[in-house]
């Protein structure tokens, strides 16, 4: 079981184990003017307006603002706000909703960048089609004066945009320079430069030759590739700051006047917590009072709900589920499990931006090369002549015509047609260089529950004892908002099964539901309240007065194409592994029913990622799928990274690719376009490398007119375009 599986209730009818929610009032909300809450089961219209029209509907809701793309809803209040109220709300309308601190979230600058990077793009693309109009004039055979003054219009439309359009190449170039390396953005932004000075020196001396068509047009080309780079990368939010506004905002401190809501940074180690039902822990404490279950499979991924009684030790991040705890904090704050979490995350971030995408790695080799050939052009030119402005005129030639613009477009372009031909199959790619790395992959480390698992529990066998156990089963799992009771309900619904009339119900904390039948007592709940054993399965028992109890399991049914994914996946030569916080049995069943032979059981989050870094030393290249707040940090450590459209946000957030679908056949279809990809980039960096074999010598001896240049650079950036078209037009 695992509560971060949600439905769409615009687009389908499941269930929301979520719904416990509205039961209680919840331990983590409050009273505020402004909340921010998130909503992972959202992905289409439908939701968006569902969701507001339910907030809208609240008297002390001013606005409530659904942002698809982040999965949340900003809602401002026209009176004092409670949180309880609006997540009870959406729960009971069919939607997920979790708290948000949005204090700790980052203001994420994508959509600022992607508007700057279009304003851009139409202040250069507007220049460079009036320059070029007067450039044709220039080229039909116009002289002296009327020459000289196309010229300066073309300069005085040119510099202003250039200093502005250019801008994010110039940031980048001085960026690496400054800490001595060398990018694409490099030989970019001399050749802008180089083609603006050396047209306003020919201009001056009233020249016959002027680069400013040419500078527009590559300031156009490059930006064009440079936006197309930024829609393939989405939002990179840091899934570390996610995993923090995770964090419950707010807490209820027993005090000697009894419980009070505050503000969680006013807990201290020691303290005593009140924790209602439905809600998640806000700190890592011991029960002394009460008793319960805990769902802790976002945090472990373990999916039976756990008994908790006094004396045990629970971790913030779990949900309590069925009665209220009370609970003496031993760890608060950035000791807190989730801030251990957030902290291995931002570990393994920071090592994963150690990888050079292949881009950056080409520009190693090209820079230098067109610098030189370049500062030779211009020492030979200059012996042999004599005269700096022609020798500096061909330096400006050999830049520009070597097409910078077609090697900035073959990374996106190629990635642009990828990501388009995966969206369609059901798989997003947030990360720039995700495809880079997918393709290098050789192992394959899945998560099981709700990952190769949908993650909810399924009754089975639910007839077995007669029509009259199933008729009381029923009767008493309706009467209760556990998980297991609610999914057995669901199945003996859908049998057919009628509730038996039952009276007196009554339910106790952590054990389950008991009522009176025809005078008898009936009970529905754990093994050991009914005096068995219990076995390491999903299980909940039926006691019919003092008969037998009965036993209803449960499975977690496999995700749609898990086990032609792992053979797929396989055949393909790579190794497959599974590691899961669940029991060893649990994990061995699901191996053995998958076809995978290595698999580790119990496997706490860093675990997972000592596992994957260990993996990594040894020179394997991991694609870690996953989908809880367990496995953040091992998404962040791995090569490469998938979750599911249904992960809880922060995991979202932490892999390069999020699976829309639900059937998992996309991923060895993704990984055999992922080296495709790889390849049409480097032969899109062969195409840009040939075509400058055969102008640079143009270059060099000075037959590149600002018109062959501009061709060149056109026609280059066209074919790498269409090469990479054939990426996305392929079946």
């Amino acid at each position: 079981m695992s509560t971060s599986l949600s439905a769409c209730p615009a687009c389908s009818a499941m269930p929301m184990a979520q719904d416990i929610v509205a039961r209680t009032r919840p331990a983590d909300s409050g009273i505020a003017d402004k909340v921010v809450l998130s909503l992972p089961g959202i992905h289409c219209a439908g939701c968006i307006a569902g969701v507001e029209r339910v907030l809208g509907q609240l008297p002390q809701v001013r606005t409530a603002r659904v942002n698809l793309t982040q999965k949340r809803v900003t809602i401002e209040g026209a009176a004092a706000l409670d949180t309880a109220t609006l997540i009870a709300n959406l729960a009971a309308n069919g939607y997920e909703a979790h708290e948000l601190n949005s204090d700790l979230l980052a203001n994420s600058q994508a959509e600022k960048t992607g508007r700057d990077l279009v304003m851009r793009l139409a202040v250069a693309g507007f220049a460079a089609m009036n320059v070029m109009l007067l450039s044709v004039a220039v080229w039909s055979g116009a002289e002296g004066a009327t020459r000289d003054m196309f010229h300066w219009i073309s300069a005085a439309i040119t510099l202003p945009t250039i200093a502005f359009s250019a801008q994010p190449f110039f940031v980048n170039a001085w960026s690496a320079l400054r800490v001595r390396r060398l990018n694409m953005d490099v030989p970019i932004s001399l050749a802008i430069l180089l083609a603006v000075v050396t047209s306003l020196w020919e201009t001056a001396l009233s020249g016959e030759h002027a680069y400013f068509d040419a500078a527009l047009a590559l300031t156009f080309f490059l930006l064009a590739g440079r936006w197309l780079d930024h829609r393939t990368r989405g939002l990179a939010r840091s899934a570390a700051q996610e995993l923090s506004a995770l964090e419950v905002a707010r807490a209820w401190k027993v005090t000697a006047d009894g419980p009070a809501e505050v503000a969680l940074s006013e807990i201290v180690v020691g303290d005593q917590v009140l924790v209602h039902p439905g809600t998640r822990l806000p700190v890592d404490g011991q029960v002394i009072d009460g008793s319960s279950e805990t769902d802790r499979s976002l945090l472990t991924g373990e999916t039976r709900p756990i008994a908790v009684s006094p004396g045990d030790q629970l971790s913030a991040g779990e949900i309590n589920l069925t009665g209220p705890l009370t609970l003496r904090a031993t760890a608060v704050g950035q000791d807190s499990t989730i801030a251990k979490m957030a902290e291995l995350v931002a570990i393994a971030e920071s090592g994963r931006s150690l990888y050079t995408p292949l881009a950056d790695r080409a520009a190693k080799l090209y820079a230098p090369g067109v610098h030189i050939l370049s500062a030779l052009s211009f020492v030979g030119w200059f012996l042999w002549s004599g005269d700096m402005r022609i020798a500096l005129n061909i330096a400006a030639a050999v830049l520009i015509i070597t097409c910078p613009c077609a090697l900035g477009l073959a990374v996106p372009a190629v990635t642009t047609a990828a990501s388009g031909r995966l969206f369609r199959r059901g798989l997003l790619i947030k990360n720039a260089t995700a495809l880079e790395r997918l393709a290098e992959v050789d192992t394959v480390v899945f998560d099981k529950t709700g990952t190769l698992t949908n993650g909810t529990p399924k009754a089975v066998s639910v007839l077995q004892y007669g029509s009259e156990a199933a008729s009381l089963a029923l009767a008493l799992a309706q009467t209760s908002a556990h998980p297991l009771s609610r999914a057995l309900a669901a199945e003996l619904s859908g049998q057919g099964v009628q509730p038996a009339l039952i009276s007196d119900v009554r339910e106790q904390s952590g054990f389950g539901v008991a009522a009176e039948w025809q005078g008898t007592s009936v009970r529905l709940g754990r093994a050991s309240w009914l005096g068995v054993s219990e076995s390491e399965g999903m299980e909940t028992w039926l006691q019919i007065g003092t008969a037998a109890p009965l036993r209803f399991g449960f499975e977690d049914q496999l995700r749609n194409g898990a086990e032609q994914a792992v053979r797929q996946l396989q055949a393909a030569g790579l190794k497959v592994v599974m590691m899961s916080g669940d029991a060893p049995t649990a994990v061995a069943r699901a191996a053995n029913q998958i076809g995978i032979k290595e698999w580790l059981a119990e496997a706490s989050p860093a675990d997972k990622a000592a596992k994957i870094a260990a993996m990594s030393a040894h020179g394997q290249r991991v694609l870690m799928v996953g989908d809880g707040l367990n496995d953040t940090a091992a998404l962040t450590a791995a090569h490469a990274s998938i979750s599911p459209a249904s992960a809880l946000d922060a995991a979202r957030v932490a892999s390069d690719m999020v699976l829309l679908a639900g059937d998992l056949t996309v991923l060895p279809a993704a990984h055999d376009t992922a080296k495709r990809a790889t390849s049409r980039i480097k032969e899109n960096f062969r195409i840009a490398t040939l075509y400058n074999v055969i102008a640079v010598p143009l270059a060099i001896a000075g037959m590149a007119t600002p018109l062959i240049a501009a061709l060149a650079m056109s026609l280059s950036s066209i074919t790498v375009s269409l090469n990479a078209l054939r990426l996305g037009a392929k079946p």
